[in-house]
């Protein structure tokens, strides 16, 4: 590896600003409306001078797509509609030329149905070495008609489906957490542990610098896969356990969905540690764990486990500077009682955009989206204004931040995609209930001029982009002053020379309940969550998510300055 900021033995992504970038929807270079690896080859010039540390790959591996990659069918290969191993190649070397680390997303809970593994399975039959490797059990019901137990997929409906047999009889029936495109391993089998460390030292050998693990609360299911009703403000990906208290919930309800957070992932994290540990340089897991309480979550990120975990509690919290205050707070305690730096995330690519969700007035749950039809739509002026504050607010904070490809840029849902143009799962297997995750996909702008945007050197993007994201395509935000765009430039350039992300939260009192005030080694950072403005305290003014007059920080906005006294 080459670049200065890729010195080995520095435990890197402690202090990581670290940028997702969704392949299909970041830089198309071949001109067929999908992004490719070649587009963001091109384009990793603009993150540097963005200022982040590393990038993390949505995945790029051969798949059917019918969950947009997520839906593995070679875990070793680029998909055509990505490019070649060749072009992940120039990639990775030309973003280490930059100084730009690069995680790779992996996906272990489930694959592709159309995976040969999965294949071999149904080939084998009932009973066989091929189908232990995956979750297959007989049905209930008198000639097993009925699935194995009452899980309903993520994506919704229900999480098993039936196989026919070679005679064309009705089969077993196998678990997809997902959809019925994606079949879960059973992660008991040795067979399948083996494939996958196989496959972390694939990438490894070709220099990757980690993983961003998929479902990394998922893999292990509890013994016996007992029935189990979610409750129903929920998220789908697990997170807040139910209340004894709901209508429904029993003594004898588990708590945790028996397919989440069960203990035995832990020593498959033990195990994949060991492997990493073996490559030099300091190499990293990332846990997308949707699990609550995060004192629950620090233990993704014990000493001999992963590195990172997501903090959803944090991207879950709304714009209220009391709440915010408590997930702070027990950010830094649970993941410090470890050892383990805390992240901070706003946005990704499964959920509603901040610039539009931080300013929603109806109940949103994480994986249904929005859409026209959605009771209580954001203002987006007002999205935007709070977008601004909390990224600001998020980029003071000590430990490691998540960006998501154009949140620099200020970027809302996309709201009114045409009903045609979706290709979420979640949108067909609920029949247009919820709207899913194609709305924070959507291909983001470079350029003001051109059908696409600048996205593709082709008029088209897979998924149709609206047409007001003109003015907020980034060469209209370049160098212009109080940009989205160049107030993320300089937070990230401010939070380097001021070792934020090393620093220390000290809380200050007297600004009202609706103010996050805090210092940060030389700096003070005021987050104003509420209308009524605030008198700032002495500090010069070192960056402000909006334009202040005199010493008056309004509502809605983040300021930083430079403390009277450290």
């Amino acid at each position: 590896m080459t670049g200065t900021n890729l010195t080995s033995g520095t435990e890197w992504w402690r202090t990581a600003v670290i940028y997702q970038i969704y392949p299909r929807s970041f830089a198309d270079a071949n001109g067929d409306g999908m992004g490719d690896l070649a587009g963001i080859s091109a384009r990793l010039p603009q993150l540097k001078e963005l200022g982040v540390d590393a990038i993390w790959l949505s995945p790029f591996y051969t798949s059917p797509q019918r969950d947009a990659g997520y839906d593995v069918s070679d875990y070793c290969n680029v998909d055509p509609l990505f490019g070649t191993l060749d072009d992940f190649e120039v990639l990775q070397r030309t973003a280490h030329s930059l100084g730009i680390r690069v995680i790779v997303d992996i996906v272990p809970n489930h694959s592709s149905s159309d995976h040969g593994w999965f294949q071999a399975a149904l080939a084998a039959g009932p009973g066989s070495e091929e189908r232990a490797r995956y979750t297959f059990r007989d049905g209930k019901g008198e000639n097993g008609e009925l699935p194995p137990n009452n899980w309903e997929s993520v994506f919704g409906g229900l999480a098993w489906t039936r196989t026919t047999d070679p005679d064309g009889t009705p089969g077993q029936w196998y678990l997809h957490l997902f959809d019925s495109s994606q079949p879960d391993f059973d992660w008991d089998s040795e067979w399948v542990r083996e494939q996958f460390r196989a496959v972390l030292r694939f990438w490894l050998d070709r220099g990757v610098d980690g993983f961003r693990v998929d479902v990394a609360h998922g893999m292990i299911k509890a013994p016996g896969l007992p029935d189990y009703t979610p409750p129903a403000e929920g998220g789908s990906m697990g997170g807040a356990p139910a209340s004894a208290l709901e209508p429904g919930i029993t003594a004898e309800t588990p708590l945790t969905a028996p397919y989440w957070a069960q203990d035995g992932v832990h020593e498959i994290y033990r195990d994949w540690h060991r492997v990493l540990a073996a490559y030099p340089g300091d190499r990293v897991l990332a846990a997308e764990a949707w699990v609550d309480p995060l004192s629950q979550m620090a233990k993704w990120v014990r000493p001999d486990e992963m590195h990172q975990a997501f903090n959803f509690a944090y991207l879950e919290t709304p714009w209220n500077a009391a709440k915010l205050k408590s997930v702070i707070d027990e950010s830094l305690e649970a993941f410090g009682n470890v050892g383990a730096p805390s992240t901070w995330v706003l946005s990704n690519h499964d959920v509603v955009r901040h610039a539009s969700r931080l300013a929603l007035t109806g109940d949103n749950l994480q994986g249904h989206g929005i859409g026209p039809k959605t009771v209580g739509l954001p203002d987006p002026a007002l999205g935007l204004r709070r977008a601004r504050a909390a990224s600001a607010l998020m980029l003071s904070l000590p430990g490691s931040s998540y960006l998501y490809q154009g949140e620099e840029l200020g970027l809302p849902e996309a709201v009114d995609l045409p009903d045609d143009a979706r290709e979420d799962p979640t949108w067909f297997r609920t029949n247009g209930e919820r709207y899913g995750r194609d709305g924070c996909r959507v291909p983001i702008p470079w350029e003001a001029a051109g059908e696409s945007f600048g996205f593709s050197t082709g008029p088209k993007s897979w998924l149709p982009q609206p047409k007001e994201w003109a003015g907020l395509a980034r060469d209209q935000q370049d160098g212009v002053a109080g940009s989205t765009l160049e107030l993320y430039k300089f937070a990230l350039r401010l939070r380097r020379e001021h070792a934020l992300a090393s620093g220390t939260v000290v809380w200050l009192d007297g600004f009202g309940p609706e103010v996050v005030a805090y210092r940060n080694g030389d700096v003070t950072v005021l987050a104003n969550t509420g209308t009524a403005s605030v008198q700032l305290p002495d500090g010069d003014v070192l960056l402000a998510s909006e334009d202040l007059v005199g010493r008056i920080l309004p509502g809605d906005a983040t300021v930083w300055l430079r403390s009277a006294r450290a």
